[in-house]
């Protein structure tokens, strides 16, 4: 429990809260610590893309290349309905500390990384962290702001993320050129500990703590559940067969685990994610829609750099350089339907057709081949940019807008999780498509003669993005090289298209509600932050 001030009371019954048209100096400064708090958090992930194929060239493990995202996006996914349960009974500060201390653990324990499974143990550390801070700043600012005024500060904080696309993968491929890929994460310690500094001395929120017995078996049940089936996922068609023991026993295990977190759900007297939430067809729709867009864009968008660099042949700065315009098309769109929604009070035109255009980016990026431009390439991500601008953050709003106070923070984490595992699944599915389609299309371009020359296995994607292993290497089996990754390349991007056309057809089931100009749903809700209060 925390709190530095009196708060407000509650509305008495039988009367309207307050309207609030913006923030007080006081809860603009928690709002600028949240935006840095996911600033770095944002950043690490997008700071680190670049230099994926030089660390697994480095560290080994290139039949295993996802994990190096699914591991963050698994724990994330894992962590992010458990905290959002729990800052809803004990507050947000906690855990927002917390989360934010447990990401820069990971960050120095990634730098320190001797082997790909280290890493990939760093990266889970990390994933818990980043979790915790997505969440819960999307879940402080639907504290602190009511959802009529929420879509321009949302805006922003899609910005952040904005900024990091375009930030990270520029200093990112930077500083893997020139300092090695562990300042990578070193260099967002001295971030990360300004960010912490900021949030200890101004966040803090008044709670009112409820008092009820925490979901233990949900959790334990959700948790399980989703590690068997993500790892039956990413596991499967690579490291072993789709119809071998291990994957069938996986997803066995984890459809009888999530059948028991439902069991187990629908009698908790405050379950992990309350399933009653899901009666709302606003909150199920947007739930549905975030994780077809995450699925998509996350699995796509992982591989950009996998394509400049193995395809294209361009180094880790340029492969950087190559996501600014995506990023930049974000920020924009993100900070002008923020406005737009603020002043109109209207969305679902924005949802729906922010993933037509997504659609429209992931279908210029099926016709990328072997011997396309630099300029094609750009031209795609643009488009995908504006989508993900317009959609992206504006299914947290419509859920924050449709519940009630006490469940702000588990349904912000609800849409969270199902935007995390969308990312998971998608990376892991995509991943897999392409680890199955690159030794057949490698062996398929090589001529007859020097498919004879070259042993099995002996050449495959991480000899085209390690430079120094294509030294020797006759052309022929460079291109044929290159050209077998662009077309298991090419299969990543057509399986993202359905997936954005069925986040159009959710998107359209939407609702299109009215924004409240109030923070409480109820007069009976718990009372706000003094730092939501206006001049």
């Amino acid at each position: 429990m925390s709190a530095t001030a009196p708060a407000p009371a509650a509305p008495a019954a039988g009367t309207t809260p307050s309207t609030t048209t913006g923030l007080t100096p006081e809860a603009r400064a928690v709002f600028v610590g949240l935006m840095l708090g996911m600033f770095v958090a944002g950043i690490s992930q997008t700071i680190v893309s670049p230099a994926m194929p030089v660390i697994v060239a480095e560290l080994g493990g290139m039949a295993h290349y996802s994990w190096l995202a699914t591991a963050a996006m698994l724990a994330s996914a894992v962590v992010v309905p458990v905290v959002g349960k729990l800052s809803d009974l004990y507050g947000r500060r906690p855990f927002y500390v917390g989360g934010l201390a447990v990401f820069l653990l990971g960050s120095a324990l990634a730098g320190a990384a001797q082997d790909f499974w280290w890493l990939v143990g760093a990266r889970t550390v990390q994933g818990l962290g980043m979790g915790a801070l997505m969440t819960l700043s999307q879940t402080i600012i639907g504290d602190i702001i009511p959802p009529r005024q929420r879509g321009r500060y949302q805006g922003y904080m899609g910005a952040v993320f904005g900024v990091t696309s375009i930030t990270g993968p520029l200093a990112g491929g930077w500083i893997t050129d020139h300092l090695g890929w562990r300042w990578l994460f070193y260099a967002t310690l001295p971030f990360g500990l300004v960010a912490l500094g900021v949030i200890v001395r101004r966040l803090h929120l008044p709670h009112v703590q409820r008092r009820a017995r925490i979901d233990v078996a949900g959790i334990l049940t959700l948790t399980a559940g989703l590690v068997a089936v993500l790892l039956a996922t990413s596991w499967g068609g690579t490291s072993y067969p789709w119809s071998s023991p291990t994957v069938v026993g996986l997803y066995l295990a984890g459809a009888a685990l999530l059948s028991v977190f439902v069991a187990v759900e629908l009698r908790a007297e405050e379950p992990v994610i309350p399933l009653r939430l899901f009666r709302d067809r606003v909150v199920t729709a947007a739930n549905v829609a975030a994780f077809l867009v995450a699925t998509g864009m996350f699995g796509a968008i992982f591989y950009i750099p996998v394509y400049a660099q193995g395809v294209l042949g361009v180094d880790a700065t340029a492969s950087g350089a190559i996501i600014v315009p995506m990023s930049a098309s974000m920020i924009v769109v993100s900070i002008v339907v923020g406005l737009l929604i603020t002043r109109w009070g209207r969305y679902k035109g924005f949802l729906v057709g922010g993933t037509v255009v997504l659609v429209a980016g992931f279908l210029l990026l099926t016709r990328m081949h072997h011997g396309s431009s630099q300029l094609q390439l750009t031209l795609a991500m643009v488009v995908v940019g504006v989508g993900l601008g317009a959609a992206n953050q504006t299914y947290t709003l419509v859920v924050q807008n449709a519940v009630a106070r006490e469940d702000l923070g588990v349904a912000t984490a609800a849409t969270q999780f199902f935007r995390s595992a969308g990312g998971t699944v998608g990376i892991a599915v995509l991943g897999t498509i392409m680890s199955s389609r690159l030794g057949p299309a490698i062996t398929g371009h090589l001529p007859p003669a020097a498919a004879d020359a070259v042993p099995e296995g002996s050449v495959d994607a991480s000899s085209v993005l390690d430079p120094s292993a294509l030294v020797g290497l006759p052309d022929v089996v460079v291109t044929a090289v290159r050209q077998g990754l662009g077309d298991a390349l090419h299969g990543v991007f057509v399986a993202a298209v359905p997936l954005a056309v069925a986040a159009v057809v959710a998107s359209a089931l939407i609702p299109n509600r009215p924004l409240r100009t109030v923070l409480h749903s109820a007069p009976t809700a718990e009372p706000v932050a003094e730092a939501a209060r206006t001049a």
